[in-house]
């Protein structure tokens, strides 16, 4: 294995995670990294990390392509994110196949027609929080951030109303970087627990759910393309993580861009611009996901400055660092809804583009413009609540967003 300087060491808890992307840009197109132990490339250049995330070059498959795949599975706290069998970790003709089960759920048809569902969960939301008295400040990533996506997947996959609460908690935690590996190894086994139940139940009593239908193309499978029994488990995992964080992460950055910057939300009241334009900017300025691993080189990969990616060798793909990159647009940590450019890579690109892209930002714009139609006086209360980042590498957020729905009277 090739000799490397020391890498950065990227911190779990992403207090400054604007200073830390800084710092990976100015290595180049990609920076040597250390990410909870386990040394990586973080590329940061959209330009290459388009073209490695198109590449058969590389693969997310750790168990073919990663030698150090066998150690980090016993101690690295992320190992669920390489571990998993589904198509998040798959190449090639697994990941088509992978990809090809799950696609039918997320079509354009099937997210049209859960609109009018999003619609009454957003207004069921905002209905409990209109019974917030004046002047009193409400977490709006509490009450409606976490709990819209929560009932959405819930509602897709067919999990019961009243597990959702339990499901947050263990997704959470999936997602953040300061858990010990065997904190992260306890959490994983309650979240499959969880899972092995949601499956024994639908068995015993199928429904129109997309749990259901997964379940029965693996029981009815005569082609060898339906789900083996991991592959089930690990494909509602899948689809409950990133149908829930990313949408999460989404919504709350966007409130607190808007009511960071009054004249971003008056583009919007005025005309100058769409929810589309507000939902858009958020992506690229603060994306949901800041880094997203791992990705894994196939071949010997030679960078535009001469060096190399090793065969064998962990990437991470930076996506809040290449969303800002100075050369792909003007002013890029300005958020700014009517800049005539808005391209990022919050979704991925190439064959492992998000395919719940179109649901998140579904979710986010109905949820927006109904909450500001609703509480046109919003306000940050920045003072009532801890508005740091939330303690993750993955997962860009905050620990709240306190906001007081309306002005005190009287």
């Amino acid at each position: 294995m090739p000799q490397h300087p020391a890498p950065i060491v990227l911190d779990p808890a992403a207090r400054d995670a604007d200073a830390e992307h800084e710092l990976l840009r100015a290595q180049g197109p990609a920076a040597r990294i250390d990410i909870l132990g386990v040394e990586a490339w973080s590329v940061s250049d959209p330009v290459l990390l388009k073209e490695l995330l198109t590449s058969p070059e590389v693969s997310k498959d750790g168990r073919r392509h990663w030698p150090g795949f066998d150690e980090a599975v016993r101690t690295w706290p992320l190992a669920l994110w390489v571990a998993a069998t589904n198509m998040f970790t798959a190449y090639g003709g697994d990941h088509r196949r992978l990809r090809r089960t799950v696609a039918p759920a997320f079509s354009a048809r099937r997210v049209a027609a859960m609109r009018p569902t999003v619609e009454g969960i957003v207004e069921q939301l905002l209905d409990a929080l209109e019974a917030t008295p004046d002047g009193e400040v409400a977490d709006l990533r509490d009450r409606l951030a976490y709990p819209l996506p929560i009932a959405v997947i819930g509602r897709l996959l067919g999990v019961p109303d009243d597990r959702g609460n339990e499901f947050r908690s263990l997704v959470n935690d999936v997602f953040s970087t300061t858990l010990t590996p065997e904190e992260a190894a306890a959490n994983a086994e309650q979240l499959y627990a969880m899972l092995d139940a949601l499956i024994a139940a639908k068995r015993a009593d199928p429904g129109e759910d997309m749990a259901s239908v997964l379940i029965a193309l693996g029981e009815e499978d005569t082609d060898g393309q339906g789900l083996a029994e991991e592959e089930l488990r690990d494909t509602l995992l899948l689809m409950i993580n990133a149908g829930y964080e990313t949408t999460v992460n989404l919504i709350d950055q966007a409130v607190t861009r808007l009511l960071t910057d009054p004249e971003q939300l008056a583009h919007v009241r005025e005309g100058r611009a769409s929810w589309t334009d507000v939902v858009e900017e958020t992506l690229r300025h603060s994306p949901p996901v800041k880094h997203l691993p791992l990705r894994f080189a196939v071949t010997d990969i030679e960078l535009p400055d001469g060096r190399t990616i090793a065969k064998g060798e962990a990437i991470l793909a930076s996506y809040a660092a290449a969303n800002r990159h100075p050369g792909w647009h003007r002013d890029p940590h300005a958020f700014d809804v009517i800049r005539i450019t808005k391209e990022h890579l919050a979704f991925g690109h190439g064959i492992h583009f998000c395919l719940g892209a179109a649901l998140a930002r579904m979710e986010a714009e109905i949820a927006l413009e109904a909450f500001f139609d609703r509480f046109p006086d919003a306000a940050l209360a920045p003072g009532e609540g801890d508005t740091g980042p939330v303690a993750s590498l993955i997962s860009n957020g905050h620990r709240s967003v306190p906001v007081r729905l309306r002005p005190r009277r009287g």
